[in-house]
């Protein structure tokens, strides 16, 4: 008799995030300091390329709602 596999109490997408390569690796504090000038950068340049942040981003998802705000706070002109 076989054990049936216990579900992961997360969702999909947090598991993708975790499994990301997160090479070039950043710690979320230089993510944070990092953090003003990236999205600076990406209003300025819908093209702007930084591999470091955006590879932080996909994986940490606490960075990742900290740059969307961010974004959101910029775009609405209310910063």
């Amino acid at each position: 008799m076989t054990t049936p596999r216990p579900r992961s109490p997360l969702p999909p997408r947090a598991v993708d995030a975790l499994l990301v390569d997160t090479t070039p690796w950043l710690s979320c504090d230089e993510c944070f300091e990092r953090m003003d000038v990236h999205v600076e950068a990406v209003l300025a340049d819908p093209h702007h390329h930084d591999a470091a942040m955006e590879h932080h981003l996909l994986g940490c998802a606490a960075c990742a709602d900290e740059a969307r705000s961010l974004l959101d706070l910029l775009r609405s002109g209310t910063a």
